[in-house]
Protein backbone atom coordinates (compact mmCIF):
# COMPACT_ATOMS: atom_id res chain seq x y z
CA UNK A 1 0.00 0.00 0.00
CA UNK A 2 1.01 3.43 -0.86
CA UNK A 3 0.21 6.89 0.87
CA UNK A 4 -0.06 9.83 -2.00
CA UNK A 5 -0.22 13.19 -0.35
CA UNK A 6 -1.32 16.11 -2.83
CA UNK A 7 0.56 19.96 -1.47
CA UNK A 8 -0.31 23.02 -2.08
CA UNK A 9 3.32 23.74 -2.90
CA UNK A 10 4.72 20.56 -4.56
CA UNK A 11 8.44 20.38 -5.15
CA UNK A 12 8.61 22.68 -2.32
CA UNK A 13 9.26 20.53 0.39
CA UNK A 14 13.04 19.58 1.66
CA UNK A 15 13.08 15.85 1.29
CA UNK A 16 10.68 14.27 -1.23
CA UNK A 17 11.85 11.10 -0.58
CA UNK A 18 9.63 7.91 0.16
CA UNK A 19 11.96 6.54 2.28
CA UNK A 20 10.79 7.74 5.47
CA UNK A 21 7.29 6.29 5.16
CA UNK A 22 7.37 2.73 5.97
CA UNK A 23 5.00 -0.36 6.79
CA UNK A 24 4.18 -0.71 10.05
CA UNK A 25 4.74 -3.90 12.09
CA UNK A 26 0.94 -4.26 13.03
CA UNK A 27 -0.84 -4.65 10.46
CA UNK A 28 -2.99 -1.78 8.58
CA UNK A 29 -0.43 0.42 9.90
CA UNK A 30 1.86 3.38 8.54
CA UNK A 31 5.01 4.30 10.08
CA UNK A 32 6.99 8.03 9.62
CA UNK A 33 9.97 8.45 10.75
CA UNK A 34 9.92 12.38 11.64
CA UNK A 35 8.36 14.83 13.00
CA UNK A 36 4.77 16.06 12.21
CA UNK A 37 3.26 19.54 12.24
CA UNK A 38 -0.19 20.26 12.02
CA UNK A 39 -0.93 24.08 11.46
CA UNK A 40 3.02 24.61 11.87
CA UNK A 41 5.93 24.14 9.56
CA UNK A 42 8.10 23.76 12.02
CA UNK A 43 7.41 20.66 14.36
CA UNK A 44 9.92 20.53 16.81
CA UNK A 45 8.63 17.61 18.70
CA UNK A 46 7.19 13.65 17.00
CA UNK A 47 3.79 15.51 16.70
CA UNK A 48 3.33 19.21 16.56
CA UNK A 49 -0.84 20.22 16.76
CA UNK A 50 -1.43 23.95 16.68
CA UNK A 51 -4.88 23.96 17.33
CA UNK A 52 -7.90 21.85 18.49
CA UNK A 53 -7.55 17.46 18.87
CA UNK A 54 -11.00 15.82 18.81
CA UNK A 55 -10.14 12.30 19.95
CA UNK A 56 -12.85 9.51 19.23
CA UNK A 57 -11.48 6.85 21.44
CA UNK A 58 -9.00 6.72 24.42
CA UNK A 59 -5.53 8.28 24.46
CA UNK A 60 -2.91 5.83 25.90
CA UNK A 61 0.23 7.69 27.87
CA UNK A 62 2.60 6.03 29.47
CA UNK A 63 1.94 7.37 32.90
CA UNK A 64 -1.97 5.48 32.76
CA UNK A 65 -2.26 2.98 35.47
CA UNK A 66 -3.91 0.43 32.38
CA UNK A 67 -0.19 0.06 31.11
CA UNK A 68 1.53 -0.55 34.32
CA UNK A 69 1.65 -3.51 36.67
CA UNK A 70 3.25 -3.93 40.84
CA UNK A 71 1.81 -0.64 41.93
CA UNK A 72 3.08 -0.19 45.15
CA UNK A 73 2.71 2.63 48.06
CA UNK A 74 6.28 4.34 48.91
CA UNK A 75 7.74 5.94 51.58
CA UNK A 76 5.99 9.35 52.41
CA UNK A 77 9.08 10.58 54.31
CA UNK A 78 11.61 9.43 51.74
CA UNK A 79 9.59 10.93 48.79
CA UNK A 80 9.36 14.46 50.65
CA UNK A 81 13.14 14.39 51.49
CA UNK A 82 13.50 14.05 47.81
CA UNK A 83 11.29 16.94 46.72
CA UNK A 84 12.69 18.80 48.61
CA UNK A 85 15.97 18.43 47.12
CA UNK A 86 13.80 19.41 43.63
CA UNK A 87 15.17 22.46 41.61
CA UNK A 88 11.83 24.74 41.63
CA UNK A 89 11.98 27.36 38.97
CA UNK A 90 9.43 29.96 37.82
CA UNK A 91 8.95 31.47 34.27
CA UNK A 92 7.38 33.06 31.47
CA UNK A 93 6.83 31.75 28.05
CA UNK A 94 8.24 33.83 25.06
CA UNK A 95 5.97 36.15 23.48
CA UNK A 96 6.46 35.10 19.85
CA UNK A 97 5.61 31.44 21.44
CA UNK A 98 2.64 32.15 23.54
CA UNK A 99 1.30 34.08 20.42
CA UNK A 100 1.79 31.63 18.30
CA UNK A 101 0.28 28.49 20.41
CA UNK A 102 -2.66 30.86 21.53
CA UNK A 103 -1.96 31.33 25.53
CA UNK A 104 -0.96 33.73 27.86
CA UNK A 105 2.89 34.83 28.19
CA UNK A 106 2.90 33.95 32.03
Amino acid sequence: KKIFLQASNPGQFENDSDGLWQRGHVPETIAYHGRVGINTDAPDEALVVCGNAKVMGRVMHPSDSRAKQNIQEVDTNEQLRRITQMRLVEYDYKPEFASLMGIKDT
